[in-house]
């Protein structure tokens, strides 16, 4: 049977995918919070969130530290009214960690096609804010930048020189400071 032959038999060979076809689940649902936003400035405001947020839960936990800094650069570099901005940063923060795995490279991806080559700097650099707002960029945060740059095609002298900024925050470097014991939530921290 052919791809079409499999689309008419689940009676789809005529649905029309709209224009937002390759916008994951997940950037519909945090533009949709943005719904009086011009839906292209919604889209890349949501996959610029998401992206945050990803790398906010690269240890399984947002922390409140890190929610703050995400809704700060979402005002300051969004443009976000505070309010909007925690809304945007809760939904984002589920988003994120509900989806890992199955949406993070589509997000990128799209991240990259709405992006200019200063707008994926600018991530960058919020990108090691976040990661370093609780005073520890542990491992699992870092190797998530740094995914998330190569998925973003920004060169790695680009990555270090944003991720020399955090550099006396990165857990790697002092000994004991990048591992939560087991009986404190079981993960990195």
């Amino acid at each position: 049977m052919t791809l079409v032959g499999i689309l008419d038999w689940l009676g789809l060979a005529d649905a029309d995918p709209g224009p937002a076809a390759s916008e994951s689940d997940a950037v519909r649902r945090i533009a949709s919070a943005l719904a009086n936003m011009d839906p292209g400035r919604a889209r890349y405001v949501a996959t610029f969130a998401y992206l945050l947020g990803r790398v906010a839960n690269a240890d399984h936990v947002l922390t409140e530290d890190e929610r703050r800094a995400m809704t700060a650069i979402l005002a300051d570099e969004a443009g976000l009214d505070p309010g909007l901005a925690e809304v945007v940063v809760a939904v984002a923060g589920d988003e994120s960690l509900r989806r890992r795995g199955t949406d993070d490279f589509q997000v990128a991806q799209e991240f990259a096609g709405l992006a200019s080559d200063e707008q994926k700097l600018a991530l960058l650099r919020c990108l090691f804010a976040v990661s370093a707002s609780d005073e520890a960029v542990v491992t699992s945060e870092d190797n998530e930048v740094r995914r998330i740059a190569v998925q973003l095609k920004i060169s790695h002298d680009a990555f270090v020189t944003a991720r020399a900024a955090v550099r006396d925050k990165l857990a790697v470097l002092r000994p004991g400071a990048g591992i939560r014991p087991a009986t404190e939530g079981g993960g990195e921290r």
